[in-house]
């Protein structure tokens, strides 16, 4: 399993618990409600959590995964959660070349939005942009530059973006790339939140998901 990557590992997780709980559903009617889902969701992860059954890289997802269980319940929504992932995974399972294309049309869109698009700008220290309430998107004119190799991104490339997290991670993954998490803490541009994009979109930890 060490030479899985994250993507692969987190699909095949959501694979799995979703046949394990279509065969117990199969079986027994008891287990058809959401909360009853959602409780035999949250039996199975920590079986295969205390087993190892599944790569080492969706340990820490699995083990929030089990704490919500267990606190919210149905709340949770775990089958939810794995049918997301199934189909966000394996929809971006061949979208991996061409992704400096698609980082470009993405932020042409933008631009046709009336959104602040900069990329000609370094970016080193913290700032502040005067966007005058506009949406905007600020990249590193070294990373954009350099980090992009004719259609390629070959290196992770950081966006600082302020606008509804929700909808800017569906326009770029309708342009086939998925964006780690916001992070304003570590963003160098004030009011901004900073994503990533990865290489062949194989991001390290879990994406942004799409509703179903």
């Amino acid at each position: 399993m060490s030479d899985i990557t994250y993507n692969q590992a987190v699909l095949e997780f959501a694979n799995a618990g979703l046949k394990a709980l279509s065969e117990a559903s199969a079986k027994s009617s008891s287990v058809r409600t959401p909360a009853a889902e959602s409780h035999f969701l949250c039996s199975w992860m920590v079986t295969a959590l205390k087993q190892r059954t599944f790569s080492k890289l969706v340990a820490d997802d699995l083990t929030l995964w089990v704490r919500q269980g267990r606190s919210m319940g149905a709340g949770a929504e775990l089958k939810t959660l794995l049918e997301k992932i199934k189909a966000q995974y394996s929809y971006i399972s061949d979208k991996q070349t061409g992704l400096g294309q698609c980082l470009k049309s993405m932020l042409a869109e933008l631009e046709s939005q009336d959104w602040i698009v900069i990329t000609d700008e370094e970016v080193t220290k913290k700032l502040k942009l005067d966007s005058d309430g506009c949406n905007s998107l600020v990249i590193s004119e070294e990373q954009f530059t350099q980090r992009i190799d004719g259609d390629e991104i070959i290196k992770p490339i950081t966006l600082y973006v302020r606008a509804d997290e929700t909808k800017f991670a569906e326009l770029a993954y309708r342009h086939n790339l998925l964006l780690s998490p916001g992070n304003k803490k570590s963003s160098l541009i004030k009011h901004h939140k900073a994503y990533q994009v990865w290489p062949k979109n194989l991001q390290p930890a879990l994406t942004i998901l799409q509703a179903l």
